[in-house]
């Protein structure tokens, strides 16, 4: 048992989704999107290496050392895996550990709508799955890859930095690539993946320019693309794609994002009113001769009434899909107020108080969030 496991098994058993270790600080959990403490004792430089050292083995750590950070992913045992990054920062080494499901939920588990299974249909083209940090965008695709998995007999090859979700063969073939352990980057097993006979791709992250404009590639000829962009809507995601690429280039990017684009399914993780958890929220776009003519007139800013107009299709508008939440008393009005992208549109229902702090943009200190007990008198008090 390594030293560190001691503090993986309270997020465990805590329903936490992430670990952080700071020099000069308690070791602290994020949980149901709040972080607080696990204990009182700050970590020491010693106390730190130890357990970063002993996880990562000595290869890795000369790594770390020379570069400041370090990615990779740890199996504590057979229910628990985590992504970790350590980092080196002012007060000396840190570390967060994201916890990986073994056992990965379906689309219906997750609450997606069952629209977003059609995508695991298409046999070529362009779907992107967008979203903030921690939204949950790797757990909605492994459950994608795993519908498609159980339902077609496909290759399917993941790039990812590092691997998270395991799969295990069904129908199809998956072929998992780690960055840059099975490959020296994105761009080069993007590359590979246009030989390995493959029909599907999931890019783990489309940060750069070349990863861009080789998936578009790749999604022109014929594959099927899935990947992720850190933006928070249909209309940002798109602009972001475009953004990318020098302005001589761009309106021929816009011609080859509105040929393969199939669709867009941006992702929120709002906290649950009764502080039990936190649940996923959707915005969804499916490709149209409408949204194909916006994108390729680069006039996004017609994407949200044709999202909206587009309801019998599936699509789903992100502030239609929060309020149908709020509505339903299955989250808070503050909660739906800070993930809204109309603000305005949910003022009214926020107390008086509330609307003080959400014009502020801030939420309660850290020192506040200790345990759930605490959230409760809060809200009580503000509302009482």
């Amino acid at each position: 048992m390594s030293y560190i496991d001691q503090f993986l098994a309270v997020i465990v058993a805590e329903d936490a989704s992430d670990l952080h270790i700071g020099e000069g600080q308690p070791p602290k959990m994020r949980r149901h999107g709040d972080v607080m403490p696990i204990r009182d004792e700050s970590v020491t430089h010693e106390e730190a290496a130890k357990m970063l050292n002993e996880m990562c083995g000595q290869q890795r750590w000369e790594i770390f050392e020379e570069r400041g950070d370090l990615d990779f992913a740890y199996q504590m045992d057979e229910q628990s895996r985590f992504r970790c990054n350590f980092l080196k920062q002012a007060n000396g080494y840190g570390a967060v550990f994201r916890l990986i499901p073994t056992k990965i939920a379906s689309l219906d588990q997750l609450g997606i709508p069952p629209v977003v299974k059609e995508f695991g249909h298409l046999r070529g083209g362009l779907v992107l799955v967008t979203g903030p940090t921690g939204s949950g965008k790797s757990t909605t695709l492994a459950a994608l890859i795993d519908y498609i998995n159980e339902h077609f007999s496909r290759h399917i090859v993941t790039i990812e930095e590092p691997i998270e979700f395991v799969h295990q063969n069904k129908r199809s073939i998956i072929t998992q690539r780690e960055v840059p352990v099975d490959s020296a980057s994105f761009p080069d097993a993007l590359k590979a993946a246009l030989r390995e006979d493959a029909d599907i791709v999931l890019v783990g992250e489309m940060r750069d320019l070349e990863t861009i404009s080789l998936a578009l590639t790749a999604a022109e000829t014929g594959l099927l693309v899935f990947g992720t962009l850190h933006t928070n809507n249909a209309r940002k995601t798109i602009d972001r794609m475009v953004d990318a690429f020098p302005a001589n280039k761009q309106a021929q990017v816009r011609t080859m994002l509105a040929n393969s684009l199939r669709g867009v399914l941006a992702q929120l993780l709002l906290k649950k009113a009764d502080g039990s958890g936190r649940l996923a929220v959707n915005e969804i776009l499916i490709a149209s001769p409408a949204v194909s003519a916006i994108i390729r007139e680069g006039a996004t800013q017609k994407l949200q009434d044709v999202i909206v107009a587009g309801r019998g299709q599936g699509m789903q508008f992100m502030d239609d899909a929060i309020h149908a939440l709020l509505r339903q008393g299955l989250v808070s009005p503050h909660e739906a107020f800070m993930k809204a992208i109309d603000k305005n549109r949910f003022k009214e229902f926020l107390s008086s108080e509330e609307k003080g702090l959400g014009n502020a943009g801030g939420s309660a200190p850290d020192d506040q969030k200790r345990l759930p007990g605490d959230f409760a008198k809060a809200r009580h008090r503000r509302t009482s």
